[in-house]
């Protein structure tokens, strides 16, 4: 059954008896009312400051700008609002200029953006398709400008909100307007702010296919008219894509909303797309035409650069002639400030890697006890945060619940999608559903309890079909929590198989597998659970271990940074 967070506790019949369990430490005081949505309820008063390590300042500062459609925590979906906050912040506090350009949505928390002011009204130039006919008309824009986390931040918007409906509506994407529409306008809209604002930035840096308009229409533009941007001569664009999931098709009378002509991209070397080649109409790829026009391509992990070179994730090999030269693969970072288990405000004990034994059991009990589970300490207790949608490996997320069931575990999801419909199936049985001790299926988003979730965690999946990078693994790992992960993208280049001998001793952290079957999964399972049973302290010390890898932003924004001064 879904728990939600604004539901009140449903009558049940009889609950299940739980054995309660005798745990070092614990404060029954303290202890969460079950049936409650008691991860709101933030157990522990006060938050330290996070703990990271010294950064140098920069003697050469970038000027460095971000157009991006997400940015935490204000605008965030999914991964790539988490990543472009971490790589902003990281960057400002090593002494580089950051702004990050964001639609302006009418859904976004204004409480939440400091010294919200207008900078200016200006025109861009739109287009609009109609009738068989191209117009083209000056289209009023606001510009305002606010803080976020210490980030820098410009919003844009039609001036005239009333009359249009770009970037309307309850939510990022999804709205009633037409995001083709909304998020080429909002490329023309940022090149234009640019040259009014006189920002010359260094770096323009651009973020999957809702941003890949800006690197055509910048060197389009001067290519066709010679339009050079002024003040932004030397600018040079990087283009990061974070998952090829999407890539922004477009016919090519909808790119008039950049009020630019779409036929100067129309051929193959440029942005057309191979696969609507003799169509009617022939289309445009967005992210295709942001790869072609822009001065360097990252991903956000090393893998996924060469699964996306070897044709993967929906592109061939003939979208990339004459381009592979500028790919590269970046891993992303999580952000100290947000993820350190020793002061998390979500979780009821702080631990880090000298009593993370007797703190984690502490967190485990007040999962169980919350969730109305078998508080029981030797039960390896197994935890999926995720998306379910069928890039997650929904058929092995499934396969999970039941093979740790089977093998004497206790399993929580958390997550919702599209794709959940087997899940409510599941929780509507007696075996998965509310009077299970051993299993909870929580089908809804809540960032507070998936804090929870990874501190008592014993193991974390994450089945993924493909993963271009992937945050949940590294998550798990700070969290003392071993990742179980298909072996793909960020995945493969983060997490260490225990077994693999191969692999240097103090590299191991988590458990992989590579197929895509049941059995795939649950021998990866059963080796967890045998280690977690028959070898409690050797799993112990990986767990130790584990909170001692750095996946923080340190090392991948210096990356970045080394990258900009090539270009």
């Amino acid at each position: 059954m879904e728990t939600r967070a604004d539901a009140a506790p449903a009558e049940t019949a009889a609950p299940v008896e739980r054995r309660a369990s005798v745990v070092e430490g614990w404060d029954e005081a303290r202890a969460p009312t079950p049936g409650t949505a008691f991860w709101n309820a933030m157990p522990r008063a006060t938050r330290a400051d996070a703990r990271e390590a010294e950064v140098t300042k920069t003697t050469s500062p970038l000027r460095v700008v971000h157009i991006t459609a997400e940015l935490a925590p204000i605008a965030k979906v999914g991964g790539l609002g988490d990543v472009v906050e971490g790589l902003a912040r990281a960057h400002g506090k090593m002494g580089h200029a950051v702004t990050v350009i964001l639609p302006f949505y009418s859904c976004l928390p204004t409480d939440k953006i400091d010294g919200l002011t207008h900078v200016m009204d200006y025109d861009v130039t739109k287009g609009r398709y109609q009738d068989g006919e191209t117009r083209y008309f000056n289209f009023r824009t606001t510009a305002m400008r606010g803080r976020v986390n210490g980030i820098d931040v410009i919003l844009l918007k039609p001036h005239d909100d009333e009359r249009s409906n770009i970037f309307q509506g309850s939510k990022i994407y999804g709205g009633s307007y037409d995001e083709r529409e909304a998020y080429l306008y909002f490329c023309r809209a940022a090149r234009e702010f640019l040259i009014a604002s006189g920002e010359n930035p260094n770096i323009i840096h651009c973020h999957e296919w809702q941003a890949c308009g800006f690197p055509m229409i910048f060197w389009g533009l001067r290519d066709a008219y010679g339009q050079d941007c002024d003040g932004m001569s030397n600018a040079k664009i990087m283009l990061t894509i974070h998952n090829l999931d999407s890539n922004g098709e477009a016919r090519q009378e909808e790119f008039c909303a950049t009020g630019v002509d779409a036929s100067m991209f129309a051929t193959v070397d440029k942005a057309l797309d191979e696969r609507t080649i003799g169509h009617n109409p022939e289309r445009l790829c967005l992210l295709k035409g942001g790869i072609v026009y822009s001065n360097h391509v990252t991903t956000v992990s090393p893998t996924y650069a060469t699964e996306i070179l070897a044709g993967g994730g929906g592109f061939t090999g003939k979208n990339l002639v004459g381009n592979k030269h500028k790919f590269s693969g970046i891993l992303n970072g999580i952000d100290p400030e947000s993820w350190t288990p020793s002061d998390d405000p979500f979780i009821p004990y702080g631990y880090d890697s000298t009593n993370v034994k007797s703190q984690k059991a502490l967190c485990k009990k007040y999962l169980q006890r919350g969730l109305g589970m078998k508080e029981d300490p030797d039960a390896p207790l197994v935890v999926c945060v995720s998306r379910l949608v069928p890039q997650k490996g929904v058929n092995l997320i499934e396969q999970a619940i039941r093979t740790t069931r089977f093998n004497g575990g206790q399993f929580v999801l958390l997550g919702t999608g599209h794709s959940d419909g087997v899940f409510r199936k599941m929780a509507e049985t007696e075996e998965f559903g509310e009077n299970s001790d051993s299993t909870r299926l929580m089908l809804m988003y809540s960032d507070a309890l998936s804090h929870l979730l990874y501190a008592a965690a014993d193991i974390v999946i994450v089945p993924s079909m493909f993963e271009p990078c992937g945050l949940t693994q590294m998550i798990a790992l700070r969290y003392a929590a071993l990742p179980l992960v298909r072996r793909t993208g960020g995945l493969a280049d983060t997490v260490f198989d225990i077994d693999d001998a191969s692999i240097d001793e103090n590299e191991r952290n988590g458990f992989v597998f590579d197929g895509t079957g049941a059995e795939d999964i649950d021998v990866a399972l059963s080796r967890a659970f045998n280690l977690y049973k028959s070898k409690r302290s050797t799993f112990e010390e990986y767990q130790k271990r584990a909170m001692n890898v750095d996946n923080t932003w340190t090392e991948p924004a210096q990356s970045y940074i080394d990258l900009y001064r090539t270009l």
